[in-house]
């Protein structure tokens, strides 16, 4: 039996013993009317008779129309879905998606050379929405800014057909601060905050924040402010964050029926990537042992950096199986050992990532006399990114994308005992895009990180000479046509049935352009169509229970990383894809509402082998089980908790027998690792069960808060634990990483205008590590984290 259908057989029990348990409790008690007359427990936001309320906005009580598009809420939905609140990421002090995996079952995230771009969901890459609308691609050009966040909501599996293509893993909805346009408008005055926040090394933030009521040519209007300031420096050497955040959102009510909404958001961001270590051993990931030295200089003219034209064809080697395939020139020539520190990793003084994201939207909304509603969406992103790593690796961006969506929802009572919501929505998404990606020489090894960077390991990229080629230089734009319709349907007031699907035809073009190494001047247009649909089943059981199923089948776009398609892809129809998902599940709310539990086994699978993206997009199979809890203990007292278990199987690797990847020194036990350094050695690596690495089997997490009273009233605590089980750096399975429980607390002080808050990560400085890429690059690099970290905040509101 495999260590999934054994955790899977244990907590399915465990499960049914605590749902059964609080199940029987409540079978004692006396049944309300309201379970007279529903025999269900809705789950809304109560006030229990020991006024036991909800001061965190912790209970997923709202509606969230982010995963199908319905007013339901998470306990009603049919689908693994989590919500945090903008009052959750301040005191479980969520600052960057690695973080919401304390809440979030299915949410850990391996680095992407140490930028938080996109969340991984259920072990593969995830996709991020803005108010509902899918944002370019984001595994790694800018950090997700967490700290602009009014509400998240993490939807694990592909998304609704109503939303087009997308991913198999799932999703981050991301609802900024300036959502709370709605509610401004309705203030007497206007109410704002500002806030600072500083930290260990050197972290410096400033925020503000204001929205309120005001009116234009007679109309009623509400806006809400945003504004962000970051001038950070890091624990790694040679890097910082200078970003600036602008939201702005307006809300106008036109007449009784019709309303407006529209704003945007401007995020611009330079920092720079970080790879971690290099040269990587198992007795470095133990010990700290680092073997040191420098290969002989490739700088021939003396310009400071290594050019293409000076990097000779012995360099570097492809499956060496003895000591006599490495050439002499790919040896160290002055080999040491030494003790590395977590801060030393790879990165040059001038390596910058920046990048220019502007989002915007306008929305219409109508409401007909009959209770229909007309919704028309619009969006607008563009990304200009720019990429540049001495180690050798340079990319640009430059790319926009431009949405329509509208949505006719409208509800019918067929008869006393079937209800039904409707929803039909035409669409259309095009994007154009200019992406030049920079890979063929790259060199993790050349660096000694116990030195600085110099003319022995530094490239001269295509970013900044036009005399060096990129890989691949793509031009081109593809046009989304979309049509969709989605039922929910209720029978006898209890069983549900949601039905919807899509039809997507999409007419793409690309060009790599005659700088490209790869493929020069290859063209390829094509129009090809595909149909994507969701069905799911649940029931209202007595006592708050909800069982349900769900099946899917998604449509997906290959992209790459700055949203561009390769012409490649576009040739032999590998540019638009399929996916599949199976989700079982129970949710239920217990306690007058104060407990929520849910439990769901899922399997979700790439079907289309050849369309994938290795940075992207790849083609895994993922199986497991999720389960999180909610407690409301008492007035002062909440609990939460999730558990993972998760399997991904890497299906094209699984079918080949083997993986093409970077080998690192424990692939090569037969050969001296000092005698290889200088160059790039490649090959073919396989396992034993094709497991994707870098992805823990098993993660736990407990969490803790108390608002204080008598004397301390104001003051509220945090304390919380993760556990995360031990992973193999890459795909072969020579580097382990080990186990490790990350610890978290807080203190925090809320007053009628002011509130401060400290906060320390990693409290017992445990030491660990997130494998960097690990499909390709797993077994050269790993990221070291963060060792024990505080940061505080004072703010003001008014």
């Amino acid at each position: 039996m495999s260590s999934v259908m054994m955790n899977r057989t244990w907590l399915g029990a465990a499960g049914a013993l605590i749902l059964g348990g609080v199940q029987g409790n409540l079978l004692a008690q006396e049944p309300t009317k309201d379970d007279k007359k529903d025999d269900v427990v809705e789950l809304e936001k109560y006030v229990a008779e020991d006024e036991v309320e909800d001061n965190l906005n912790m209970m997923p009580t709202e509606p969230v129309k982010s995963v199908f598009g319905f007013d339901k809420t998470i306990l009603e939905t049919p689908r693994s879905v989590t919500s945090i609140s903008s009052e959750m990421l301040q005191r479980y002090d969520i600052t960057d998606i690695d973080d919401l995996v304390a809440l979030t079952p299915g949410s850990f995230t391996q680095s992407f050379f140490g930028v938080a771009g996109s969340l991984e969901v259920r072990g593969t890459p995830g996709e991020t929405y803005f108010r509902g609308v899918r944002r370019i691609d984001n595994p790694g050009n800018y950090p997700t800014p967490i700290g602009a966040t009014d509400r998240i909501d993490i939807v694990r599996g592909p998304a609704s057909p109503i939303y087009g293509p997308s991913k198999i893993g799932g999703y981050l909805n991301f609802i900024p601060k300036s959502a709370r346009a709605e509610s401004g408008q309705y203030l007497e005055k206007p109410v704002g905050e500002m806030s600072f926040t500083g930290g260990q090394y050197g972290k410096r933030i400033l925020r503000g924040e204001v929205g309120g009521p005001t009116t234009w040519v007679g109309k009623q209007v509400g806006y809400y402010l945003y504004a962000e300031i970051e001038n950070s420096d890091s624990y790694y050497n040679n890097t910082q964050t200078d970003q600036t955040i602008l939201q702005s959102s307006f809300n106008v009510e036109l007449s009784d029926q019709s309303r407006i909404e529209f704003g945007g958001m401007y995020h611009e961001y330079d920092g720079n990537q970080v790879a971690g270590w290099n040269r990587v051993t198992q007795d470095l990931i133990d010990n700290g042992t680092y073997i040191t030295g420098s290969p002989a200089g490739l700088d021939a003219n003396g310009d400071g950096s290594i050019a293409p034209n000076e990097v000779p064809s012995t360099l570097g080697a492809f499956n060496p199986q003895t000591q006599s395939d490495i050439d002499p020139i790919n040896a160290l020539v002055n080999p040491g050992i030494a003790k590395l520190d977590g801060n030393n990793v790879l990165v040059a003084p001038d390596d910058t990532l920046q990048d220019d994201v502007l989002t915007l939207y306008f929305d219409y909304f109508y409401d007909l006399n009959n209770g229909a509603k007309i919704t028309n969406k619009m969006f607008y992103e563009s990304l200009e990114n720019l990429n540049e790593n001495a180690y050798g690796f340079s990319q640009f961006a430059d790319t926009w994308a431009v949405e329509d969506q509208l949505i006719f929802a409208f509800s019918a009572d067929h008869a006393d005992w079937f209800h039904a919501d409707y929803q039909l929505s035409p669409s259309i998404r095009y994007t154009s895009f200019e992406h030049g990606g920079d890979f063929f020489f790259e060199y993790f090894d050349r660096r000694d990180l116990t030195g600085p960077s110099t003319a022995i390991d530094r490239r001269l990229l295509a970013t900044r000479s036009d005399g060096v080629f990129y890989s691949n230089h793509n031009t081109g734009s593809y046009t989304d046509y979309g049509l969709s319709l989605l039922t929910d349907m209720t029978f006898a007031r209890k069983l549900h049935v949601l039905l919807g699907g899509r039809y997507d035809i999409l007419d793409m073009n690309s060009h790599n352009r005659n700088d490209s190494l790869n493929n020069t001047n290859l063209k390829a247009s094509d129009t090809v169509d595909g149909l994507s649909w969701t069905a799911s089943l649940s029931y209202d059981l007595p006592y708050g229970l909800k069982p349900y199923v769900t099946a899917s089948e998604q449509k997906t776009v290959i992209a790459g990383q700055g949203g561009e398609l390769d012409p490649t892809d576009i040739r032999d129809g590998n540019a638009f894809g399929g996916s599949d998902l199976r989700e079982v599940g129970v949710k239920g709310s217990f306690w007058d509402g104060r407990l929520y539990t849910s439990l769901a086994w899922f399997n979700q699978e790439r079907t289309d082998r050849n369309a994938q993206n290795t940075v992207t997009n790849n083609t895994t199979e993922s199986e497991g089980i999720e389960f999180e809890f909610r407690l409301l203990a008492t007035d002062r007292l909440t609990f939460t908790g999730a558990y993972t278990n998760l399997e991904v199987i890497n299906k094209t690797a699984e079918e080949n027998g083997s993986q093409f990847s970077f080998l690192g020194v424990e692939d090569l036990p037969n050969i001296d690792p000092t005698s290889f350094f200088g160059g790039a050695v490649l090959g073919f690596v396989s396992n034993d069960n094709f497991q994707r690495a870098g992805i823990p089997e098993n993660i736990y997490s407990l969490y803790a808060t108390y608002d204080f009273g008598g004397p301390l009233e104001g003051f509220n605590g945090m304390l919380g634990a993760t556990r995360v089980s031990s992973v193999y750096s890459g795909f072969s399975n020579s580097v382990k990483l080990p186990a490790y429980t990350l610890v978290n607390a807080g203190l925090g002080y809320k007053g009628k205008h002011w509130s401060a808050s400290a906060r320390v990560k990693n409290v017992l400085n445990e030491k660990y590590f997130r494998s960097n890429f690990p499909d390709l690059f797993g077994s050269v690099i790993v990221l070291p984290e963060l060792p024990r970290t505080y940061e505080f905040t004072l703010a003001y509101k008014f």
